[in-house]
């Protein structure tokens, strides 16, 4: 007979799963149609060559993709592939799952029709986003990153299988068909840690309790951390986030909620396991703690 927390615990990661794996499938379908449809030569003509200007353009590029931070991944990975610069293309993985309208019209609905939340987790969100990009064109080599990420899809997407010899121009059919094949390849691809991350997350939904973590939050900077915390944990995806982030209003003030529907959504357990299958260890780690700090900062401050 199982245990009840295993029937939790099992629980837990079926939802996990259920309410990530449509947004899986929209990421790796935008991120095929970039492959097949978006040239280097159309990036090159939209992106602005300056620091700023290529961050902020990435940064706003989140409002016009409805993905959350399950399928965000791949699309990120494939813009870099094709020449966006890595600095911008960061701050579209980290704006994009919080300031698309779909996020935001939910975190409106949540907290009863009121724009406060939704100006304070989309105004964080922007900045954080902005700020960690920034900081990111300074402190990582573009070309060695881009590199790698290329070695690792001809190694594990057999990228060559999808691509036609020489510079003989697709037609509309073969691009079709070439999505389609990208779209399954990445999907299994990612699907894998998405799995990984989704048991973890359950695991830990499980066996620490909500409880414990928030008889700790008494002051603004350990409430602050302990939903910090909590949105790692529990993995929401940012359509989801915002409703029960609502449930929290009582016990904790704005601040420490707009932590956690921010960083929820930038860092979470699945989508950790998706970025360490896709860059290096030493650039998440940095990423991961560059976004704890701003988000933090972020959160005090409101």
């Amino acid at each position: 007979m199982f245990s009840e927390s295993f029937l939790q615990l099992n629980t837990i990661f079926i939802s996990i799963m259920i309410e990530a794996i449509p947004f899986i499938v929209i990421g790796v379908f935008i991120s095929a149609i970039i492959q097949m449809f978006v040239t280097e030569a159309i990036i090159v003509r939209i992106m602005p060559g300056n620091r700023l200007g290529s961050v902020v353009l990435g940064t706003c590029l989140g409002a016009l993709f409805p993905a959350c931070e399950c399928g965000i991944v791949p699309i990120t990975e494939r813009l870099i592939r094709k020449q966006v610069p890595l600095h911008a293309a960061i701050a579209f993985m980290l704006a994009g799952p919080i300031i698309n309208p779909v996020v935001l019209f939910a975190t409106y609905i949540a907290f009863g029709s009121s724009w406060q939340m939704v100006f304070y987790r989309g105004g964080l969100a922007i900045a954080v986003s902005i700020t960690v990009g920034l900081l990111i064109s300074f402190l990582f080599p573009e070309n060695q990153l881009r590199e790698y990420i290329d070695h690792k899809i001809e190694t594990y997407y057999h990228k060559h299988e999808h691509e036609p010899a020489g510079n003989q121009p697709l037609q509309l059919t073969d691009k079709i068909r070439g999505t389609l094949s990208h779209a399954v390849d990445e999907f299994f691809s990612v699907g894998k840690y998405l799995v990984f991350g989704a048991f973890i997350a359950a695991a830990m939904q499980t066996y620490i309790k909500q409880s414990t973590l928030l008889a700790f939050g008494n002051t603004p900077v350990t409430a602050t951390l302990v939903m910090m915390l909590l949105a790692f944990i529990m993995s929401l995806c940012s359509e989801a986030d915002a409703f029960v982030a609502s449930s929290f209003r009582s016990t904790f003030p704005p601040g420490p909620l707009t932590a956690f529907l921010v960083f929820g959504a930038m860092v979470d357990i699945k989508n950790l396991m998706m970025m360490l299958s896709t860059f290096r260890k030493k650039f998440v780690a940095t990423l991961v703690a560059l976004i704890f700090l701003c988000v933090f900062t972020g959160a005090l401050l409101v």
